[in-house]
């Protein structure tokens, strides 16, 4: 039976806005609500946007609102990763969820439920899912097989001499933080950060704690996605990173203009 949110809960929540009203409007309206009463820290660290998302978190009095400034050219994960840090200065208690502005929360019980995961034999620095959404059975074993065959068949080529791609594993080894619990108390006491490299935020952080002999706990998809929705890459599809007809800006156009509704 998962536990319900204490009022003395010893997690913060972290995300990162850029750019992303809509979504950004809607996550942490969604958030608000299934933190009612509990007193859970919520940092929200803008990353520049300097538009109308900026404007909108500062009106907000619950949040604790961080604004990064930064002067030069950065690539998005790394821009992303350094704010990730910003908020990690400030979290004071043991645990940290990180969110992303397109990940609505519908059930409060994922909290309790991640955190659970941390509890029980074994020292647990994360708890997260591998997927950034559901894709079912037949898919995701589609997913695998496709991969297995391209990661395979690009060895091969290398392996003859043949021009190819350097394959890329076949198999999803790093949490995805659309939703991500993170043991702060872990990574302080090491003086590690999540943006440790030039790879996603958390990856090496990941490394290096899994190889420390921490242990890290996956989620099912089907069992994450019982409590929330993720749009893939809805940051990006927001912000332009895609052509206007790539499949998943029309999703984040359906969704954020209520066109497609969750089922429960």
């Amino acid at each position: 039976m998962i536990r319900p949110i204490p009022a003395t809960a010893n997690f913060s929540i972290a995300l990162v806005n850029y750019k992303t009203l809509d979504l950004t409007k809607t996550c942490l309206t969604l958030l608000q609500e299934a933190l009612r009463g509990t007193g859970v820290p919520v940092i929200v660290v803008d990353n520049h946007s300097d538009d109308a998302s900026s404007e909108y978190l500062r009106s907000l009095d619950w949040i604790e609102l961080i604004e990064r400034k930064h002067t030069g050219p950065e690539a998005g994960n790394i821009a992303h990763g350094r704010a990730l840090d910003l908020a990690l200065a400030q979290v004071k208690t043991d645990y940290l969820f990180l969110l992303h502005t397109d990940t609505f929360i519908y059930d409060a019980a994922v909290f309790a439920m991640m955190i659970d995961q941390c509890t029980g034999q074994g020292e647990v620095a994360a708890v997260g899912c591998l997927e950034q959404l559901d894709r079912g059975v037949v898919r995701s074993a589609w997913r695998l097989a496709s991969r297995f065959c391209k990661h395979y068949a690009r060895r091969s080529l290398l392996a003859l001499g043949a021009e190819a791609r350097a394959p890329k594993p076949y198999r999803e080894v790093h949490l995805k933080s659309f939703c991500t619990l993170w043991n702060v108390a872990f990574i302080k006491q090491h003086g590690f950060h999540f943006q440790m490299d030039k790879r996603n935020p958390g990856y090496e952080l990941q490394d290096r704690m899994t190889a420390l002999g921490y242990q890290v706990r996956f989620i099912s998809p089907r069992k994450m996605f019982r409590y929330l929705d993720h749009i893939q890459s809805g940051t990006v599809s927001a912000t332009g990173g895609y052509a206007r007809s790539h499949r998943r800006v029309r999703m984040y156009e359906q969704i954020t203009q209520g066109k497609i509704l969750r089922v429960w």
